[in-house]
């Protein structure tokens, strides 16, 4: 596991010189645009429903000593929920309505990596948006069910601490799923390709966990990370799925 996180992060490296080499900057516009605007889109809904929700929490203080003060925990509470939900959001929102431009940028890494003779599943535009639709709200409700239990596991003295880890750990995990999707999608079909992330899970976590430490950085990042990450996620995608078929080979 810890191994293929390694590989996952690794490869970033050169993802600047490949993305020049092969002329791919043209393909990440309107994504980097959707990225943009689904970030402000999201930051500005969560400053203001921050406050709305650490009022709700507050309400189960029934005590007047110490009211204030958890009511600014409350308020401090309600913002790292809605940053964590956001985040989710923006992640399967972006990836979704991505993938159209996506899929030939994985397709010229795979020409420049493999050689024209390779082959590969021919996909349209609309299928490729569809198969990002289907599997992101799959991810996203999948997310939502470990994203719940994990928060309130932070409520929990001493234990919860572990709780920020897993977020982590499972935002990476899901980032990295959809940025090789991108790939799978020309490969595998769709129970196919949830079969090969979770055979490969390490990749994804690895190549996530640079994808939501970028987005940490202000601006440049979330222009960046897609680009980058969906690089990065094609090159190793491909060298896994390259190795699979070598050993299908020798059996």
């Amino acid at each position: 596991m810890i191994k293929n996180i390694l590989r996952g992060i690794k490869a970033y490296a050169g993802t600047f010189k490949l993305i020049g080499q092969l002329g791919l900057w043209k393909y990440f516009g309107v994504p980097m645009a959707i990225s943009f605007f689904t970030a402000v889109a999201i930051g500005f809904s969560a400053w203001g429903l921050s406050d709305n929700l650490g009022s709700i929490i507050s309400k189960i203080w029934f005590w007047e000593w110490g009211a204030q003060t958890f009511r600014t925990i409350s308020d401090f509470i309600g913002a790292l929920i809605i940053i964590a939900l956001g985040l989710i959001l923006y992640r399967h929102i972006v990836m979704a309505l991505s993938a159209p431009f996506m899929s030939p940028v994985s397709e010229k890494i795979e020409k420049h990596l493999f050689g024209e003779n390779h082959s590969h599943r021919n996909t349209s535009n609309a299928e490729q948006l569809w198969r990002g639709v289907r599997i992101n709200v799959r991810n996203l409700l999948m997310e939502l069910l470990l994203t719940i239990p994990i928060i309130l596991i932070g409520f929990i003295p001493v234990i919860g601490i572990i709780s920020s880890v897993l977020l982590f750990l499972v935002q990476s995990y899901y980032a990295g799923f959809g940025n090789m999707d991108y790939t799978l999608e020309r490969h595998f079909k769709y129970s196919e390709s949830i079969q090969f992330v979770q055979r490969n899970k390490g990749v994804a976590i690895g190549n996530g966990m640079v994808f939501m430490g970028m987005l940490l950085i202000p601006v440049i990042g979330i222009i960046l990370v897609l680009p980058l990450s969906v690089t990065a996620a094609s090159t190793e995608t491909l060298k896994v799925l390259e190795n699979a078929k070598s050993l299908q080979k020798k059996i």
